[in-house]
């Protein structure tokens, strides 16, 4: 039934439907609701059989979570940003030892400087922690991907992260169609580990591998992801069958027929990216946009058909690797490689700077204008005048100081309030 709904409620009661017998979870915004939610509904006996672990930390969630998914628990938590990365020794735990634990990542930047507002740093500096990362461009497609993720979890045994942006999903009112008890159960079989500690039936999970064998355990690590290439299709496929709805896979593209420029992005910006592409047809501009839903396992064969026929590729992210460029944009231009494709990296929409459909179609202009270096990385709507004074001071001064608190006092605010009087 479609109802008008905050995206973490309808979060929340999706992982409700998928019936999880184990949440530890520690607050931290924007996933705040999302756990609050769920703790109200183990507490009022609508979420029955579950027990809700309000742990100390983001390390303590995602242990408690690899403890109970060994012991045969349908394990769930969510965190952003800070308590993603405070996560990251266990995150290779539960990928390591094959556990199917699924999590929700409300996407926020990392500080410092410190920012709570929506950007993909947070999950992107995880993306090679051997978790599944799926991206959802809207609420209706989060709440489909939490079912799909437990689904897919437990069938390969692997850990599966659901990102949705922070604020700009989380946070937002929508109208989502939630999904019935009933169909949800009929997706999801009951949880059956393929590996578990039983006391009537000892192993070890965990055991200490030396170099005769550790190689090889990584191996199947891999194997695990690339056979959730094949899985990520058959899931969303049945996903449709079951709910009647297109949702999830591997790639969302758009209007890529004849397409010889194609926007590539993740998450909600694809939204104002399909919304761009409508205007530039109407123009008679072949445009297209690409969506990228499953991020790790990284599609690249897939892709590589997507955009083989484009000349132009604009890669638009919401990170980037400080010192190396485009992440995105690099598996872009891997899965492009002795094709002739140009590729664009643009990051964007980085601390929750918004990313415009003038924005965007300006960025479009550029690229068929010509006016966009594809060697070099660029960075959407920088206030270049700002940065290049910042770096005059620090050329000039012995002892520069922060770079953050100079531009918040050159911009005249100060925190996230008007600084009256502030210094220039």
């Amino acid at each position: 039934m479609p109802s008008q709904i905050e995206g973490s409620q309808a979060v929340a009661r999706a992982v409700t439907l998928c019936r999880p017998q184990v949440i530890a979870a520690y607050p931290i915004s924007p996933q705040t609701h999302i756990v609050e939610s769920l703790s109200d509904r183990v507490r009022t006996g609508e979420l029955a059989g579950c027990e809700y672990l309000m742990v100390e930390s983001e390390f303590g969630a995602m242990s408690a979570c690899i403890g109970a998914s060994a012991a045969g628990a349908r394990s769930y938590t969510a965190t952003s940003s800070q308590g993603l990365l405070f996560m990251a020794e266990a995150l290779f735990n539960a990928s390591g030892l094959g556990l199917p634990v699924v999590m929700t990542v409300a996407n926020r930047a990392i500080g410092a400087p410190i920012n709570i507002w929506n950007d993909h740093s947070d999950s992107m500096a995880m993306r090679d922690s051997g978790w599944v990362q799926l991206y959802a461009e809207s609420n209706q497609e989060a709440v489909d991907l939490h079912a799909q993720a437990f689904r897919l979890a437990e069938t390969l045994s692997v850990p599966v992260m659901v990102c949705m942006d922070g604020f700009v999903l989380t946070h937002a009112f929508e109208q989502v169609e939630l999904p019935s008890q009933e169909q949800v159960d009929d997706f999801l079989c009951p949880f059956v580990p393929q590996q578990a500690l039983d006391p009537d039936d000892p192993v070890t999970i965990g055991a200490m591998v030396g170099p005769e064998a550790f190689a090889e355990v990584k191996y199947l690590m891999h194997a695990k992801q690339v056979a959730a290439l094949d899985e990520v299709p058959r899931v969303a496929h049945a996903f449709r069958e079951s709910f009647g709805r297109p949702s999830g896979g591997l790639l969302k593209p758009y209007r890529l027929e004849d397409a010889d420029t194609v926007v590539v992005t993740l998450g909600s910006t694809l939204g104002t990216v399909e919304e761009v592409v409508d205007g530039l047809r109407d123009d008679g501009l072949r445009v297209g946009a690409l969506g990228i839903t499953c991020f790790r396992p990284w599609p690249l064969t897939e892709v590589r058909e997507a955009l083989g026929r484009a000349a132009r590729v604009v890669v638009v992210e919401r990170a980037f690797a400080v010192g190396a460029g485009g992440i995105v944009g690099q598996n872009t231009r891997d899965a492009l490689r002795g094709l002739p494709a140009q590729v664009y990296d643009v990051v964007a929409g980085l601390g929750g700077r918004p990313i415009t459909r003038a924005g965007v179609r300006s960025l479009v202009d550029d690229v068929l204008g010509d006016r966009l270096d594809p060697t070099r990385l660029h960075f959407h709507d920088l206030d270049h005048a700002l940065v290049q004074r910042e770096l005059e001071r620090s050329r000039h001064g012995a002892r520069p100081g922060p770079h953050a608190e100079h531009m918040l006092r050159a911009l005249g605010t100060v925190a996230s309030g008007v600084h009256d009087g502030a210094p220039g």
